[in-house]
């Protein structure tokens, strides 16, 4: 379950929930994309290091609160290659990713969700 442009995931969970099988692994990854090259040196060096653990600490809430076992998983990258490596790592049989609106960026690099359409091995359900 990709987390990456959804506020808690509370839906994302729930469908997650209703499609595993009893004894599935469900896992919750966030990517942190990285800050330009342009902006790098403006940023404090304390800032990844934060960032990182403040998502992580987040995610641990969002399963905690879910009341199912959820692993998780933050990790810092392109969110595409980031989803699709844990998918192939885990061994998933389905990627489950939200997908926003398209904006003008998109139209030009493509979105997160299109990128994992089209690059996974295994199956994709995107929801809107």
């Amino acid at each position: 379950v990709d987390l990456s442009h959804t506020n808690k995931g509370e839906e994302m969970i729930a469908k997650a929930k209703a499609l595993a099988d009893t004894g599935a692994s469900l896992y919750l990854v966030h990517v942190l994309e990285p800050v330009p090259a342009y902006v790098e040196a403006q940023v404090p060096d304390a800032f990844h290091s934060e960032a990182l653990k403040t998502t992580r600490q987040q995610l641990a809430d969002i399963a905690r609160e879910s009341g199912i076992e959820l692993k998780t998983q933050v990790r810092a990258g392109s969110p595409a290659s980031e989803i699709l490596a844990v998918a192939e790592e885990e061994g998933a049989d389905l990627i489950l990713i939200k997908s926003h609106k398209p904006g003008f960026q998109d139209y030009f690099l493509g979105s997160t969700a299109a990128k994992v359409v089209r690059k996974a091995k295994c199956s994709v359900l995107v929801m809107r």
